[in-house]
Order: C-alpha cells, then structure tokens, then sequence
C-alpha cells in the first residue's frame, strides 16, 4: 500500500538523518578540538619548544585524521567549514614549524586536505611569520628577521600568481590580499629597524672615535 511505503520512505530517511546529525556533532567538537591543539602547538614553536611543537604536531595529525576518517562517505560534512576551518589550521601550524624549525614541509595528502586548504593553511602560516619577526626586532635581532620576511615575501609572491574562482580556491584571493597587508606592515617595521640598527652603530663609531681622538 502506497501509505506504507510512505512511512517507510520517512522513516529510513530520518534515520540516516539521525546518523548524519550525531556525526557533525562529533566532527564539530573534534574540530574545535583540533584547533585548540593547533593553536598550542604555534605557541610552543614561539617559545622554541621544538620538540613539544612537534609532540603536539604528531597528535594533531591524528586527531585530524580521526575527525575526517568517518567523513568519506558524507563529503558535504568534509567540506563544511568548521571542518575546513580546522583543517586550514593543521596546515598552518604544520608550515609555521617547518618555517621555524627548518624541518620538512608535509603534503596535503599527509594532512588529509584539498589543494586550496593547503594554500589558504600556507597563506596563514605566512602571516604568522610577521610576529617572529617582530619578537626577533624587540629582541635586537633584526637581520635574524629577515628570512622570515623572504618567506612571505615568496609566498604572496607565488599566491599571487594562482588566478581561479573563489569557488574553486575556496576564498584564497582574500586571504592573499590580507597576507599582502601584512607584508607590506612588516616590511616597513623591518626597514625601520635596520636603519635604526644602522644608526646606533654609526653612533657608537663615532662615540668611539671621539674617545680616540681625546687620548
């Protein structure tokens, strides 16, 4: 009878429902979850903590992977941005280290993400490099902060250069144009401090010589 097959039809469908709604529950506290390890583990690479970063780095690949695991037959909820969002972070936290700590960049297969997760993780980790240098520049290093400049002068370099739809790079032009400004701020910082780091040699030179030249 059609009325049977009706119920029937409603019931099957509210039960994957059912199933359906616990695991983005699921996947939406692993998610928060990921982010705050992800988080923990920049801070540990601030304070040179390597291998604690790295301990950290481990556990959040595994973590991740727990999340997106029960996901491969419900792509929607991949895709989701909380998903997306703490998956951007591992990323980012993953190239912060190698940026850092000069270890080796992971694939976006070993961190479980699309190409423009990856990227938009990558863009991130690029701003994120303004605050070493900034730490290196209170510090009175200031030619230590270079590197970190290059590196994400490189990368809004070549971020510039990928030209698809947001749709397609899942937003990337944004996150590129917000690195740019931050490139731009830090640059302008570390010139500042250079010349001024130039200028109290040139000084104490001179405060030098004069000690000389009063002997």
């Amino acid at each position: 009878m059609k009325l049977e097959q009706i119920a029937a039809r409603v019931d099957r469908i509210t039960q994957e429902f059912e199933t359906i709604n616990g695991l983005r529950d699921d996947t939406l506290e692993r998610s928060r979850a990921l982010v705050r390890s992800c988080a923990q583990s920049i801070r540990a690479i601030h304070r040179h903590e390597f291998a604690e970063a790295e301990s950290m780095l481990a556990q959040a690949r595994q973590d991740a992977l727990i999340m997106v695991e029960p996901l491969a037959d419900f792509p929607y909820l991949y895709h989701a941005g909380y998903t997306q969002d703490a998956l951007k972070e591992l990323v980012e936290a993953h190239l912060v280290y190698a940026f850092v700590a000069d270890g080796d960049m992971p694939t976006p297969d070993q961190l479980f993400v699309t190409g423009a997760t990856y990227l938009n993780g990558m863009s991130e980790a690029a701003t994120e490099m303004r605050r070493f240098v900034l730490d290196l520049m209170r510090r009175n290093e200031v030619e230590a902060a270079e590197p970190y400049l290059t590196i994400m002068d490189e990368i809004y370099t070549l971020l510039s250069t990928v030209d698809f739809p947001d749709a397609v790079t899942g937003g990337l032009r944004r996150q590129t144009d917000i690195l740019r400004s931050v490139l731009e701020r830090t640059r302008g910082d570390l010139t500042v401090g250079m010349r001024q780091e130039q200028l109290q040699a040139a000084l104490q030179r001179f405060e030098e010589m004069q000690v000389q030249t009063q002997k």
